[in-house]
C-alpha cells in the first residue's frame, strides 16, 4: 500500500493498543506524534482513518494503518519538508 495518496489534512485518530488516550487530528498530526514515539510505543500505535485505503491483493479497503505504514508517512513528511 502506498500512503502517498493520503492527504495530510484528512481527519484521523492515532490509537494505542495498550489503551492510552487517542490523538484526534489529521494524518499530519498523527505522523508528527508517531515520529517522536519510542520504539515500544511505535509498535503499539495504529491510525484509524476516516476514509479507507486500498491495499494490493485485498478485495476490500482498510480503515487502519499499521506501524510500518505510519512510518512511511513520517518519511514522506520529512522528505516534503526539505
Amino acid at each position: 500500500m502506498s500512503t502517498a495518496t493520503i492527504p495530510w489534512d484528512q481527519p484521523a485518530t492515532m490509537i494505542d493498543l495498550e489503551g492510552r488516550a487517542p490523538i484526534i487530528g489529521t494524518i499530519r498530526d498523527c505522523a508528527m506524534h508517531f515520529a517522536i514515539y519510542k520504539p515500544h510505543a511505535k509498535e503499539q500505535a495504529r491510525v484509524l482513518l476516516t476514509r479507507p485505503v486500498h491495499r494490493p491483493g485485498r478485495v476490500t479497503r482498510t480503515w487502519i494503518l499499521e506501524p510500518n505504514e505510519i512510518e512511511e508517512l513520517v518519511v514522506r513528511m520529512r522528505r516534503e519538508a526539505n
